[in-house]
This record gives structure tokens, C-alpha cells and sequence, in this order.
């Protein structure tokens, strides 16, 4: 267990990091002692800082960590969670600035849940999770690390907000209740070739809606609830891909959807 004095240093180091976009020496080369514990209530602060000095909303969570091509490309075997702002929110519209906002980008396709009733945890439910959700869309998570070279244990990401950067929700919907979200494939390409296919099972060996219930059952324990309103990022169903200026990446979910992003 670190000490809180440590902690609070740990989320300002992240937080410049953030800001300058620089890359910081892993915590878990630093204090090995450092428990996952230690690392959330860095995660903690660090939103803190986010919310206080410049202002950002929470206006969703991502689910990290959930497949296992994305475990043993970060050799990190447990999942984890993190907080969306709207900062982090990029537009259909728009392309997305590898050169001033991003440090090391990675891209990974995922099932987005937006929710029209509360979620509190424990004992929820995949039914819980169905009748809360007010429909499903395909969307990009383009994560970002402030953890040098991506190495990464799962103290890092979760310290770094579970590595997140910016998500881009598309515009095609679909009820939950009418796709099976086990089954749906999905394609995701870049610059016009495939670049991997996965389908919905790679979430924790199930269905992103696993993930949801994790998620809705961790933060639980906390007291913490999934709001109305909230988007919720279920986790990637394929491999992270590395990401840089001129790419354009589009993903397509059976039953779901298209989007894409464009990196500038």
C-alpha cells in the first residue's frame, strides 16, 4: 500500500503528463508494492484534477482489458475501468489530432451502451443490464498512454484512468433486445484494408453485456452507480491497432452498425 502523500504525486505526475503529453516511467517499475487499490484512488484524484482545474463533466465509464487478444497484447489479465469526460468526446464530423492531443494512440473497436435508468450494483444482472439500456452503437475508443512504450501492468492503466483518451460514438442505433451480442461480428478496417474481425464473445468470453455487469457490480461495492444518461464503453472485441496521422479506421457491427474516425 503506497502512501497518500504518494498517491496525490502520482495523479499530479499523470495529470502533467497529461497536459504536456509526455510519457512518465511505469509506477509499477517505481513501487512494486503499489496495489490495485493504490491505483484507483489515483485514478480517483487525477479526475479530480480534470473535473476542478479544467472544468470536464463525467459523462460515462469504459470497461478496459475485456478480450484476450487485448490481455496478451498488454500482458495484463484482469479487466479494469475508467471515467469518460466530455473532453474526450470526438465527433463523426471531425478528425482527431494525433500530433497535439494523443502521446502514443492505439484504436480498438467497441460496443457502446447508452443507458436510460440507473445501474447500481451488486447483484445486477445481464437482464438488469438489458432493461436498462436504452440502445447499443458501434463506436471507436482510441486509448492513449502516458505510461512509457505501453509497458504497462495492470496498476499502470488503471493509475492512468484505465488508458483512456477519446471515444467516438456513431450515429447507427439499435435496441439491444433485437441483436444478439454474442454472435454480432465485427470488421474493422484501416486505410480500406481489414485489420482484424471479432465478434462479440471476445467480451470476457461472453457478450459485452458481461462487461456492463462487471462493471455495474465493481463500481457497486464502491457505492458508485452507471447513471442514466451514461455512456458506457464495453470493451474492445479485437486487437488494439496503433494509430497515426492520415489513418482512417471504420468498423462495422452486424446488427448494429458503421462508424469510422479519422486521425490527422
Amino acid at each position: 500500500m503506497l502512501q497518500t502523500a504518494q498517491i496525490s504525486a502520482y495523479a499530479d505526475e499523470l495529470y502533467t503528463a497529461l497536459r504536456e503529453r509526455h510519457m512518465i516511467t511505469p509506477f509499477s517499475e517505481r513501487t512494486p508494492e503499489m496495489t490495485v487499490e493504490d491505483a484507483y484512488a489515483v485514478s480517483n484524484l487525477l479526475l479530480d484534477k480534470r473535473i476542478q482545474l479544467d472544468g470536464e463533466k463525467v459523462i460515462g465509464k469504459k470497461i478496459g482489458v475485456t478480450s484476450q487478444a487485448v490481455m496478451k497484447m498488454l500482458n495484463v489479465y484482469q479487466p479494469d475501468f475508467g471515467y469518460l469526460t466530455d473532453a474526450m468526446v470526438v465527433d463523426e464530423s471531425e478528425a482527431l489530432s494525433v500530433s497535439t492531443k494523443m502521446i502514443q494512440p492505439r484504436a480498438e473497436g467497441e460496443i457502446a451502451f447508452v443507458l436510460k435508468h440507473d445501474l447500481i450494483g451488486p447483484g445486477v444482472t445481464a437482464s438488469d443490464v438489458l432493461r436498462a439500456t436504452d440502445f447499443v452503437v458501434p463506436c471507436f475508443e482510441i486509448v492513449d498512454s502516458r505510461i512509457k512504450d505501453w509497458k504497462i501492468k495492470i496498476q499502470d492503466t488503471v493509475a492512468d484512468n484505465a488508458s483512456c483518451g477519446y471515444f467516438l460514438l456513431g450515429s447507427q442505433a439499435a435496441d439491444p433486445r433485437k441483436v444478439d451480442l454474442s454472435t454480432c461480428g465485427m470488421v474493422m478496417e484501416m486505410n480500406g484494408q481489414v485489420v482484424a474481425t471479432g465478434a462479440g464473445a471476445a467480451a470476457l468470453g461472453s457478450s459485452p453485456i458481461s462487461c456492463v455487469v462487471w462493471l455495474a457490480n465493481t463500481l457497486g461495492r464502491f457505492g458508485v452507480p452507471l447513471k442514466a444518461g451514461e455512456v458506457i464503453l464495453s470493451g474492445a472485441l479485437v486487437p488494439l491497432q496503433p494509430v497515426k496521422a492520415g489513418d482512417y479506421m471504420s468498423v462495422s457491427i452486424g446488427g448494429i452498425g458503421r462508424t469510422a474516425v479519422r486521425f490527422e
